[in-house]
């Protein structure tokens, strides 16, 4: 059996990414991936998704920089989600410019944002 079709694929043939940074163990980003995808990021070290927005493949960090550097791949009991460790090129995996995608805490009956902008977006998506 191919290593891919041990993956519960979703009905859209997807199956949701987490990127935790490899030293901290931080959830950095939750994305998703199709068969293209995970097979690009085994073979390459680099961490590639789907884009449900934009219907097409994504290199984490094609625009930014922001490469990660995919350290281990790991699927879960159930087949159906998939974790990586990575090394997250430039401590920003954002497109907020923060370090982690999960920057606001619930507190108080709302959400609040507890991490500082690392880098003005700005400056990462309009330096071409």
């Amino acid at each position: 059996m191919n290593w891919l079709d041990e993956v519960k694929w979703d009905e859209d043939g997807l199956v949701p990414a987490i990127a935790q940074d490899v030293r901290s163990g931080r959830v950095l980003m939750v994305a998703w991936m199709n068969r293209e995808s995970l097979q690009l990021t085994a073979d390459t070290g680099i961490a590639h998704y789907w884009s449900r927005s934009r219907q097409r493949l994504w290199k984490k960090g094609e625009e930014s920089g922001h490469l990660q550097s995919v350290k281990e791949l790991r699927l879960d009991c159930d087949g159906d989600v998939v974790t990586m460790q990575v090394e997250q090129a430039g401590g920003i995996a954002c497109h907020t410019g923060r370090e982690s995608c999960f920057y606001r805490r619930y507190e108080n009956g709302g959400w609040v944002v507890v991490d500082e902008v690392l880098k003005d977006p700005d400056a990462i998506y309009h330096q071409h």
